[in-house]
């Protein structure tokens, strides 16, 4: 057929290739295009694209036919053999993947679910760190008939239909070739097996819901956001298969005062103007205790101070990060007239340069670093 591209180009290789280089290829496209993994509008015909260049060069006769004589009508087949043969369909893609290039056994030991678990601390906890018990509801594999769900002195017997295997195949012939699509068997529900004597425990499903208390250790700087993993906490896994894994996700209630980032702590704290004009020595709160911190004469608003050390334990690594202080300059208000007064005669001895001709100086100062003056 003249509108199909050439099997060998599909797949990306040579005339010459091996069967093992066709099946390489084959495997790297099919998951690139799988529709079930790939959105976009043309992956499904691209996939059934690749997948019938497959079905034609992994076959010793096929190929031999299709080198001799190329394309030819899907409904007259290769050489009278009926057509491609889509047979396994997208499931045996990702068995291929995922299972070692075969079906999966239904009754294989299968691994339990991971839980997640949300822990809200205090601020001052995520910086020291605590110990706590919490409580996870869970399933866990049932002690009567250790997961199997049959009744202790019986077991599960394998399915008639499926005989074992989990999965009914249907087979339909169409007009592009057979096609053989798999379910899970009806009889078993996929299990492979059927329990006559279910156990009187957990009723047939191995499992039963239990609480389970746990000794938790946060460590000291953990941040908001944070996940520890508990490894073999989560849900206990099917068939003697390994329970899964819990994940605490930590959440970190704000400060009234204080404000983290990364291992560095930021705080506000006042001053008055007597304090920022003329220096002072004002005590700090730190996360652990109070320390002294001395105010130059002449400090602006807005001006920080750095307490080194002062911050939070850093999570991986030694030391800790630094407590940054930002002073704000407060207005005073309720002044006495003796007060008002006193700012007057301060106002007069500075010359009686207001606050905008001063912003003015200083942005006529700036001008000029600007114009390199």
């Amino acid at each position: 057929m003249a509108d199909k591209r050439d099997y060998y180009e599909v797949l990306g290789v040579g005339k010459d290739a091996s069967g093992e280089d066709i099946k390489k290829a084959y495997r790297k496209l099919a998951r690139q295009y799988h529709p079930d993994v790939n959105k976009e509008p043309d992956a499904e015909n691209k996939f059934k694209e690749v997948k019938e260049a497959y079905d034609t060069l992994s076959d010793d006769g096929k190929r031999e036919t299709y080198d001799r004589y190329g394309h030819v009508d899907p409904n007259q087949g290769f050489g009278g053999g009926g057509g491609a043969d889509f047979s396994g369909g997208f499931g045996d893609i990702f068995d291929m993947f995922f299972g070692g290039g075969g079906r999966r056994d239904p009754n294989a030991p299968q691994r339990g679910n991971d839980l997640q678990y949300t822990m809200t601390i205090e601020f001052k906890e995520a910086v020291f760190g605590k110990e706590t018990e919490i409580t996870i509801p869970r399933t866990e594999t049932c002690d009567t008939c250790r997961g199997s769900g049959a009744k202790p002195g019986t077991k599960p017997e394998t399915c008639s239909v499926c005989r074992g295997t989990g999965q009914q195949e249907v087979v339909q012939n169409t007009p592009f070739g057979r096609m053989v699509n798999r379910r899970s068997c009806s009889n078993c529900g996929g299990s492979g097996h059927i329990i006559r004597d279910k156990c009187g425990t957990c009723h047939g499903s191995g499992k039963v819901k239990r609480q389970r208390k746990l000794n938790v250790r946060i460590p000291a700087g953990v941040d908001d956001g944070a996940q520890i993993r508990l490894s073999g906490e989560g849900e206990g896994g099917m068939r003697g298969g390994p329970s899964g894994d819990l994940y605490i996700v930590i959440r970190v209630k704000p400060h009234d005062f204080f404000e983290r980032e990364g291992d560095d702590i930021y705080c506000e704290v006042p001053l008055t103007f007597a304090q920022a004009a003329l220096g002072d020595e004002i005590e700090i709160p730190t996360l652990s205790e109070k320390v002294k911190l001395k105010i130059p004469a002449g400090t602006q608003t807005g001006t920080f101070f750095r307490l080194k050390g002062k911050g939070v334990p850093r999570l991986r690594g030694y030391g800790q990060g630094d407590q940054h202080v930002k002073v704000t300059l407060v207005t005073p208000t309720g002044l006495s007239e003796e007060q008002k007064d006193l700012l007057r005669q301060f106002a007069g001895i500075d010359g009686g340069q207001s606050a905008q001709e001063q912003h003015e100086t200083i942005f006529d100062r700036m001008k000029k670093a600007f114009r390199g003056d």
